[in-house]
């Protein structure tokens, strides 16, 4: 990853014992268990977790990663070890058809076989939101399959978000021996984790069928560039900005009163795709938001092939999950800004409430709550044996 000095931006600053080095402090040395005569708990994910590729190599002994195939016109990229960003940016630029798919069951229940003989007793198998990928269903088929026993979690979110958890797993898992039971319940709290993400557009979006209609129109037909989250599995509009300029200032401005919410333990990362300079600019803005470092994280290609060529977004994890917002919020006016011409017509007087009726609050994101149709089968020649 770049450094700040080149992206010509000042150096931000870095607090001593991030969580990345907390997390390398305590890990054991590899291949031996923590704790004598436990048998040691496996973890397989997927590439939508986003986790750093250092950071994987440094866990290779008890952790997998399958990755999530990515098509760019019926031409199949596999995350890890294709160039895939570079593929797939030409591929946006271009206009050319792109589509995502499940990892085929027989690369998982492979996973699952590695790890066996290097002698786990169980796995986790965390993956992203079953709501917005088939990726699950595939884990379940190869767990029934595989030749020990597998937990198969639904994170109920996706990048980083369901990364901090596989993180949480992992170290867990090598560092106190916890069983497959503790385990799978400290992973399914990575739907305690959000993500807050802009994209220039929302073509890309509606096009993969993960977000509504509506939601598409809204941010096309009247020029609103909503700031969407991930909620209880589905992609929902969080809030309405009415310029894309503004996207950054009030990413920052959500993350930074989320982070404050949730107290000191709170790790945050940002995802960018195409914009290093622009991700730099947000991880300096939250950098005093957190005791431990921002990340810089490339958005994985999986996911990259529905936000498009542009997106930033905000992973947040730990410490306390604040309350659900509730339906989408326009944003924040601020005291400097005029009220349009519809905002400044007096309103008719409103009629007594009825004192037997009772009012009836509007569900969490129920504005423009995402469509989740399942991805595709992988074509048989992806398939692993």
């Amino acid at each position: 990853m770049e450094n700040s000095q080149r992206s010509g931006n000042p150096p931000r600053p870095r607090p001593p014992a991030g969580w990345l080095e907390r997390l390398r402090g305590r890990r054991p040395r590899a291949g031996t268990p923590a704790v004598p005569g436990v048998v040691p708990v496996g973890v397989v994910t997927d590439s939508a977790a986003a986790l750093p590729e250092d950071w994987v190599d440094r866990h290779g002994t008890y952790l997998r990663v399958v990755p999530m195939p990515v098509m760019v016109n019926d031409q199949i990229f596999s995350e890890g070890t294709d160039d895939v960003p570079t593929e797939l940016a030409l591929g946006l630029a271009m206009g050319q058809a792109v589509r995502t798919s499940r990892p085929a069951p027989g690369q998982l229940l492979n996973a699952y076989r590695q790890l066996a003989e290097a002698g786990v007793g169980h796995i986790i198998s965390i993956h992203l939101s079953g709501d917005l990928s088939g990726t699950l269903d595939a884990a379940r088929l190869a767990a029934e399959s595989s030749p020990v026993p597998v937990t198969v979690v639904d994170s109920r979110t996706v990048a980083l978000a369901q990364g901090f958890a596989v993180m949480d797993v992992v170290d867990a898992a090598a560092a106190a021996g916890a069983d497959a039971e503790q385990l799978a319940a400290l992973a399914a709290k990575a739907a305690e984790n959000h993500v807050y993400f802009a994209v220039p557009s929302l073509e890309q979006l509606r096009r993969g069928g993960r977000i509504g209609a509506v939601a598409s129109m809204l941010g096309t037909l009247l020029n609103v560039k909503p700031i969407l989250s991930v909620r209880e599995g589905h992609i929902i509009a969080h809030e309405k900005v009415r310029t894309h300029s503004r996207t950054l200032a009030r990413l920052v401005a959500i993350a930074r009163a989320e982070a404050q919410a949730r107290g000191p333990e709170v790790r945050l990362a940002v995802h960018y795709f195409g914009n290093l300079e622009a991700a730099e600019e947000i991880v300096q803005e939250l950098a005093g938001a957190s005791v431990f470092e921002v990340l810089a994280v490339p958005v994985p290609a999986v996911l990259g092939a529905h936000t498009g060529v542009g997106v930033l977004a905000v992973a947040i994890s730990g410490g306390i999950e604040p309350p659900a917002p509730g339906a989408v919020r326009p944003e924040p006016r601020t005291k400097a800004e005029p009220r349009t011409k519809a905002e400044s017509r007096p309103r008719p007087e409103s009629k007594p409430r009825d004192p037997r009726r009772q009012p009836v609050s509007p569900s969490p994101g129920s504005a423009v709550s995402a469509g989740s149709p399942q991805e595709p089968e992988a074509p048989p020649e992806h398939s692993a044996p």
